[in-house]
């Protein structure tokens, strides 16, 4: 496999050659080229953005019994169903494009995975999976960390349900974003914060607002929810 100098970009694993890699590989027909250049040049940053985006945003609930399944069957998906439908002519950045179809993909996948696992866990077990791991808790007992945290993965799960719009689904997942690296982040007004969404999003004030709405009402039903089951929080 050939080596890429990383640069300061957090996608430098998936550069402009990568984007040529794969418009070349579509442009082909001939199957050991096509190989080649997908070992060599493709399937590396793949495979990254399979894994960057599993972990940043916690898709854990899977058919299978390792991660590492889950990757590969991503690239296979991405090889297999969606490659061949990149064009660079409509103004499309290789990066952007797989990075949606891959969250979009994982999201139906969580969420079908996850529906399956509330459907036989009990809600004990489901509070346990959010419990912030840094306190040591008694039982019946959680974080408000531990609450934030499920309520960022049920939304990712549930986003299509609550957002049908795709302008709605991008700024809700830049809130999310928020919630999900609070601990790093040093806006606190919410001015500032509104700003910072709508750099991102290149959206409205009154659609972050109603997003925000959507998501205060999901994230207070969590809550009163978890209380009224008997637990502490923390």
């Amino acid at each position: 496999m050939e080596s890429q100098k990383p640069n300061t970009q957090s996608n430098y694993y998936f550069t402009k050659d990568t984007e040529d890699a794969i418009v070349s590989y579509n442009n082909s027909s001939d199957p050991l080229f096509r190989d080649k250049i997908f070992r060599e040049k493709i399937y590396y940053p793949f495979y990254k953005l399979a894994e960057n985006i599993i972990h940043s945003f916690k898709f854990y609930y899977t058919d299978v019994e390792d991660v590492e399944d889950l990757k590969l069957e991503i690239i296979s998906v991405l090889v297999e169903e969606k490659i061949h439908r990149f064009d660079p002519t409509n103004g499309a950045k290789a990066f952007s494009y797989f990075q949606t179809i891959v969250k979009r993909w994982l999201i139906n996948y969580n969420g079908k995975n996850y529906k399956k696992r509330t459907q036989t866990a009990s809600f004990d077990e489901l509070v346990d999976s959010g419990e912030d791991e840094n306190h040591t808790l008694g039982e019946h007992e959680i974080t408000l960390g531990g609450i934030i945290d499920m309520f960022v993965e049920q939304c990712y799960v549930k986003l299509p349900e609550l957002f049908t719009k795709e302008m709605d689904q991008k700024v809700a997942d830049a809130i999310l974003t928020i919630f999900k690296v609070r601990a790093d982040l040093n806006i606190f007004k919410k001015k500032a914060l509104y700003i910072y969404i709508r750099e991102i999003t290149d959206c409205t004030t009154p659609t972050v607002t109603r997003v925000i709405g959507i998501l205060k009402e999901e994230f207070y039903n969590l809550y009163f929810k978890i209380q009224k089951a008997g637990y502490e929080i923390k």
